[in-house]
């Protein structure tokens, strides 16, 4: 999209950056209740993707003979959204441990790599490092579920600061470019280039 058309436009990149930061805010402030909030997100989404789904899967042509494996995906994702519904709780915890088995197997095949490559490359000892450091935080995770889970909310709200600070900085950056001012690197020609 080009920059003039985003410039005209530059109030929403704030407005996107502040409600961002504010999420964030509440994510360190609030925790249980963004987690909440993400669950019950989840849920929402994971029943709209089922009715599709299923809708999808009654929706038959020649070329479609595996319409039941659509089905029963349909009815596995409302299966969860209910679950998320019905019970915010159990899906944090199910989340925790999603994250600490792939951590676990993360840890484990970087060992098996570093002990594979061990002769073919130096400092490998970094892989098995990341491989332990992967495992112990597997290990963290299914023993302390709930301060994982509350790890993760913390993790998505520095994200969320972070993104939103970055488009703030960009809409900001446009509303200059759209007042003519050009900031260097923002569809200026620099000469030499």
């Amino acid at each position: 999209m080009p920059a003039y058309v985003l410039s005209a436009k530059w109030w929403t990149f704030v407005i996107r950056g502040v409600l961002a930061i504010i999420f964030g805010l509440l994510a360190f402030v609030l925790p249980g209740i963004t987690l909440l909030g993400l669950i019950l997100l989840f849920g929402a989404y994971s029943i709209a993707d089922g009715i599709f789904d299923i809708a999808g899967a009654f929706q038959r042509d020649s070329q479609n003979n595996r319409w039941w494996v659509l089905l029963l995906e349909g009815v596995v994702s409302i299966a969860a959204g209910v679950i998320a519904f019905v019970y915010p709780g159990l899906t944090a915890i199910a989340l925790v441990f999603v994250i600490a088995a792939w951590a676990l197997v993360t840890g484990a095949l970087e060992i098996a790599a570093a002990i594979r490559l061990r002769r073919q490359i130096h400092g490998e000892w970094m892989l098995v490092l990341a491989g332990v450091l992967s495992i112990l935080l597997a290990i963290l995770l299914v023993a302390r579920p709930g301060v994982g889970a509350l790890a993760l909310v913390w993790w998505i709200g520095a994200y969320a600061i972070a993104w939103g600070a970055l488009l703030i900085a960009l809409g900001f950056r446009l509303r200059s470019w759209a007042r003519g001012e050009h900031p260097a690197g923002f569809g200026t020609v620099v000469p030499g280039h």
